[in-house]
């Protein structure tokens, strides 16, 4: 997400950043997980203001409308994946990686049908797969062919990373919720194309995403060094806090790797040393 209501004073220090939150985003980050798609899909003008509020270097990337991936599950899905392609396409370059999330229905039996979609999609795009069914986290031959058949169309895997979560007694009914809606599955790590994507969400506690983020310090500067360009995404309980846990891993990032380091958020004068 690129807008939330507290942003413009306590992350962007300017109550400006109301009217344009977007242009103040990618000031500071990159790539944002465009969820809106999924729910409908924009009109021209907005994906034209779109372009025009970012540079050159970011990059969208955008889910599949959900009537293509839960409705019909990839199945007689040509004309809207071309209509969704189409309407996006004046982005150009500013696209990154269309996502594929499918629903936990999405099971073995389904893999031809992802299989024919990855046919048909035009290669001018990077396309990354999320799947939810156990099946894909098995470590067994099921997981396997999933594998196998990204790596084959170059295909990114969506790691999703949620046991930072569900570390420790829930502490608010907000966290109670998150629990509720967010999948609680294997983190299989695999890097099946040139952009391997983590979706990491964070608790509370700030000595638990420490932990659970330490290992993604070190896989990612071996992708790096491997020439993968990876997406990292950060959630939290209540996303206001996301920028935060960001930030977080930024720093832990770049104190293990200073020849490497990245460039650091910056937070309005009063948030300047609060992670949380």
């Amino acid at each position: 997400m690129w807008q939330e209501t507290t942003w413009p004073l306590h992350w962007f220090g300017n109550i400006a950043a109301r009217h344009r939150p977007l242009n103040y985003y990618a000031k500071e980050l990159n790539s944002v997980e465009g969820n809106t798609t999924f729910y409908h899909l924009p009109a021209p003008d907005l994906v034209e203001r779109w372009g025009n509020d970012v540079p050159a270097a970011f990059r969208f990337t955008f889910k599949f409308n959900q009537r293509i991936t839960h409705e019909y599950q990839l199945r007689h899905v040509e004309a809207l994946v071309k209509q969704q392609l189409t309407l996006l396409a004046p982005l150009e370059e500013k696209l990154g990686l269309y996502l594929i999330q499918l629903p936990a229905s999405f099971g073995p039996d389904d893999l031809p049908a992802l299989e024919q979609l990855l046919k048909i999609l035009p290669d001018t795009f990077q396309y990354a797969v999320e799947m939810r069914h156990p099946a894909f986290f098995a470590k067994q031959e099921c997981e396997r062919q999933f594998n196998q058949l990204l790596i084959r169309y170059g295909v990114n895997r969506i790691i999703m990373d949620t046991r930072a979560l569900f570390t420790g007694p829930c502490d608010s009914a907000l966290t109670a919720d998150v629990r509720m809606k967010k999948p609680r599955v294997p983190v299989n790590v695999i890097a099946t194309g040139q952009h391997p994507v983590l979706r990491f969400v964070g608790g509370n506690d700030e000595n638990v995403n420490r932990q659970c983020l330490q290992p993604w310090v070190k896989k990612c500067h071996q992708w790096r060094l491997e020439g993968r360009n990876p997406y990292l995404f950060f959630h939290r309980p209540d996303n206001k806090d996301a920028p935060w846990l960001a930030q977080l891993y930024l720093k832990m990032y770049n104190a293990a790797y200073p020849q490497a380091a990245l460039p650091l958020l910056h937070f309005a004068a009063s948030q300047q040393e609060a992670l949380f």
